[in-house]
């Protein structure tokens, strides 16, 4: 009986005093990981910034969007614009969504990996960053 005793009293002290507080502080951060999650989350971005750009492309082809567009360049006289109307085409608007997924990926893995270099510079300057967890 002895063991459930202490837990008893243990439980009911921290009724009594309330949530426990612990104070933390992040003091480093590993770049490996942070290279590994700004990867992976930058690859999900791009992914999302392709499929947006098929949606949104979709969409204004089903609203003739780019036939009206072009019977206006037609209209006014304008041929030179409607060699800008080949930029238009789905597989060039893909492509172009595609390139700048790839180099979104790109620069977001390199920036964040850098920041965690950054942080971890600073964070040896100043301490890290204070953090107050509680147990509710």
């Amino acid at each position: 009986a002895g063991p459930r005793e202490g837990a008893a009293e243990a439980a009911a002290r921290a009724a009594a005093t309330g949530p426990r507080r612990v104070r933390l502080s992040l003091s480093r951060v590993d770049p490996w990981s942070t290279m590994k999650l700004a990867f992976l989350l930058s690859v999900g971005l791009g992914v999302m910034i392709v499929v947006a750009a098929a949606v949104v492309w979709f969409v204004l082809d089903a609203m003739h969007v780019f036939a009206d567009i072009q019977e206006l360049l037609v209209s006014i006289g304008s041929e030179n614009f409607l060699r800008l109307m080949d930029y238009l085409q789905f597989d060039r608007v893909m492509s172009f969504a595609t390139i700048v997924a790839v180099i979104d990926v790109l620069l977001l893995t390199a920036l964040a990996t850098i920041g965690a270099f950054l942080y971890n510079i600073v964070a040896a300057l100043v301490g890290g960053l204070h953090v107050t967890l509680t147990d509710d």
